[in-house]
């Protein structure tokens, strides 16, 4: 064999094995596994068909809308301070999650944060939480468990929008104004990234991650918060408010609001309907 045919040989060699690491001939590349294992998520979640979505917190004292009201029925001050008198001593959640399966529900989501920016759970990035109301009790973890004894799959929702942050750019009513020295990259990867990743770590696996009113988060900062969130649990399903997609798809399903969906071969979808005058509880 002459230098030339040896050299050619060890060049071929070299060849076969560097496309080899990249993608096995006959192997699924990591994105054809994802893909495949969130198909499956997807086809588990629509055999369950009804689900119950609970919007609730310190506004539930006043009777108004959740976050929207923040600035509009209620003076933003005053609305910031409901949760120091939020003291629901008489929440059950067993007794939440036996209505929700008495109804035939096969899994529930809950406002963790809404666009209000008060969360649900004691957050280690915020003071602005339940651990800081007199009730002082965590109700995911209370929930998430009683989901877990009744077999009722559990999510969490989660507003992308944050009216009370700083850093997030829009404040309220309905993020309508501006803050004066917003970060919005701080926001999403110092703040809500790691909120999320509380969600996951502390209250999964969750069946669903519901993100909600991006506003001004585009694909730059929301598709790596997507690929956190399946990084930390990867069949878990991302509806389609992640971000902002410049008209491409969002997530892995549509969300249709006080609607039914319309017929679709090509994407799921996940009709939002309320049972009262839109979302929280009204007197």
């Amino acid at each position: 064999m002459s230098v030339l045919q040896l050299r050619n040989l060890v060049l071929v060699a070299f060849v076969f094995l560097a496309s080899g690491i990249a993608a096995p001939a006959g192997e699924p590349t990591a994105e054809q596994q994802q893909q495949a294992l969130t198909a499956q998520s997807i086809q588990r979640w629509q055999k369950m068909r009804f689900g119950m979505f609970i919007h609730w917190g310190p506004v539930s004292l006043k009777g108004t809308e959740i976050g929207w009201s923040r600035g509009a029925q209620i003076p933003q001050a005053e609305y910031d301070q409901l949760y120091k008198h939020f003291n629901p001593v008489k929440f059950d959640a067993d007794a939440w999650v036996d209505v929700a399966k008495q109804a035939g529900m096969k899994y529930m989501i809950i406002t963790s944060k809404h666009h209000d920016g008060f969360c649900l759970w004691p957050s280690k990035v915020t003071d602005y939480d339940i651990a800081g109301t007199p009730f002082h009790r965590d109700v995911l973890k209370e929930l998430s468990a009683a989901c877990r004894r009744a077999g009722i799959a559990f999510g969490t929702y989660y507003s992308v929008c944050d009216w009370h942050h700083p850093d997030f750019p829009r404040g309220s009513p309905g993020g309508k104004t501006r803050k004066p020295h917003p970060n919005l990259n701080r926001y999403i990867t110092e703040y809500l990234r790691k909120q999320v990743t509380e969600l996951i770590q502390n209250y999964g696996p969750l069946i669903i991650m519901w993100f909600d009113v991006p506003q001004e988060v585009g694909l730059e900062l929301g598709k790596p918060t997507v690929a956190l969130v399946r990084g930390l649990q990867p069949d878990i399903i991302v509806n389609n408010r992640a971000y902002r997609g410049g008209g491409q798809p969002v997530g892995d399903y549509d969300t249709p609001e006080q609607r039914v969906g319309g017929f679709n071969r090509a994407r799921p979808w996940e009709t939002c309907m309320t049972i009262c005058r839109q979302w929280a509880w009204k007197p």
